[in-house]
């Protein structure tokens, strides 16, 4: 009896290493914290970064010869600036007298009487000042490091899975990117900052890689995987829906390494999970030998699966750098919206993944694919047309929907043309097609220019 009580959790342990249910909950899990640390960033970095330039100039300014509140106001070569990351006033100088902005000690600015309120707002706005072009190019600099590192470290993963195993790799993912979260709430300069973000593209690599394969290799019936892609989709959707708006609304109200402590507790839990369910100390190479990486690469089908699936994520690698210093220039957004604005693509993409990894397969996952480029290109050009953020909610929401028919139609095609053209070994195909998926990001952050529309907001 008690002999059978003390084997009674090895027994549901070993149960559970034989689910395939089970597994794809640790994928879910995993690309869910991925795909959050990769968006929760997004509005933090840009305001985080902005503010510590102000505070820089402050403190430049202060340095000098100090002026007198009136002195400075009547001198020709200076005026006023209000910012809403640090809410004092501040000298700037220019080389031609501008009206000025005054500032009471809050976060509410008072005008003159001679100035009208409208004159205020548009003089509060961050508008036309050079610092918010040359963040952009900083902030979108930034973003692609974990693009590009993981675009790198991809071919590598791939051929490894194959020879060690998925779950190997899945764990070390997990513990780069517990490092890399860590990393994040305690960095305090670009530098550090971009460090973290370039180890996050390492453990995203195992992560994604290791994950999608070990998916492909316990679902082996082509109907059950694309519905499993899906599922598994749907955790990387509802890390980008919960990622943008919770770090921005955790920053605004608690503080910048609140949002990153908190992922860092829930990969701890995933760490857990990952030991109990894969057992990552065992080496478990794939019976059969894998299609060199080569190989694939000169398959027409998997170039241009490959390809689609780059072109519909570029799309919204895009806007991430870029909407947030655009809606504070042209909007003059507060910096809790600036995440919010995602919410609408990251609802219709966990919407889309999920609906589209049955529909799909009945209704031709070409033709899915071929719908979900068209709505992509359509939603894009409707962005810059915006007059506020409840503007950007059609186009975004139509942005998220149509990479998510991308995203659930290619990725299960992916390792369906391995099936029935190549070998059944999924590591290298899927570290193809993130690729495909990182080099979109990486072409995307690296073109940081802001859109041009609305500029009299």
């Amino acid at each position: 009896m008690l002999r059978a009580v003390l084997d009674a959790p090895q027994q549901v342990l070993k149960k559970g290493r034989e689910s395939r249910q089970l597994v794809l909950v640790v994928v879910f899990v995993a690309l869910l914290l991925d795909n959050m640390l990769l968006t929760v960033v997004v509005p933090i970095v840009p305001t985080f970064l902005l503010a510590a330039e102000l505070k820089e100039a402050n403190s430049s300014l202060h340095t000098r010869r100090p002026l007198s509140s009136r002195q400075a106001l009547a001198s020709p070569t200076f005026s006023t600036s209000f910012s809403y990351f640090d809410n004092t006033t501040m000298a700037v100088e220019e080389s031609a007298p501008r009206s000025t902005a005054w500032t009471n000690g809050s976060s509410r600015a008072t005008s003159p009487p001679v100035m009208e309120s409208s004159s205020v707002n548009k003089a509060n706005c961050l508008k036309g000042i050079e610092l918010l072009e040359e963040e952009n190019i900083r902030v979108g600099v930034l973003f692609a490091s974990k693009a590009l590192m993981q675009l790198l470290v991809n071919p590598f993963v791939g051929p490894l899975t194959n020879r060690i195993g998925y779950h190997i790799p899945m764990f070390a993912g997990f513990v780069i990117l517990f490092l890399s979260t860590v990393m994040f709430a305690f960095s305090g300069t670009y530098a550090l900052l971009f460090v973290a973000r370039t180890l996050q593209g390492i453990g995203s690599s195992f992560s994604s890689v290791a994950g999608l394969g070990m998916l492909a290799s316990v679902y082996t019936d082509d109907y059950d995987r694309g519905r499993a892609m899906g599922i598994a989709l749907g955790g990387l959707a509802l890390g980008v829906l919960v990622g943008a708006p919770f770090g921005s609304v955790m920053y605004e109200f608690i503080g910048k390494s609140a949002p990153f402590l908190f992922l860092a507790f829930l990969a701890l839990l995933d760490g857990a999970l990952q030991l109990c369910i894969l057992q990552p100390s065992k080496v478990s190479p794939e019976s059969a030998k894998g299609t060199p990486l080569l190989t694939l690469l000169k398959d027409p089908y998997i170039l241009v699966a490959a390809g689609s699936i780059c072109f519909a994520n570029m799309g919204v690698a895009i806007l991430e750098p870029t909407l947030p210093i655009w809606m504070m220039q042209t909007m003059c957004s507060p910096e809790w919206q600036l995440g919010l604005a995602f919410l609408p693509a990251s609802v219709s993409y966990l919407i889309g993944t999920n609906l589209f990894g049955v529909l799909a397969n009945k209704m031709g996952r070409w033709l899915c694919s071929l719908l979900g480029m068209v709505v992509v290109g359509t939603s894009l050009l409707c962005v810059p047309l915006a007059h506020d953020i409840f503007g950007l909610i059609a186009p975004n929401a139509g942005l998220g929907f149509a990479i998510g028919m991308v995203d659930s139609s290619l990725m299960p095609i992916m390792g369906y043309l391995v099936d029935l053209r190549h070998t059944s070994v999924y590591g290298s195909v899927y570290a193809i097609a993130d690729v495909a998926f990182c080099m979109g990001f990486a072409i995307g952050y690296s073109e940081p220019r802001l859109p041009h529309g609305n500029p009299d907001v």
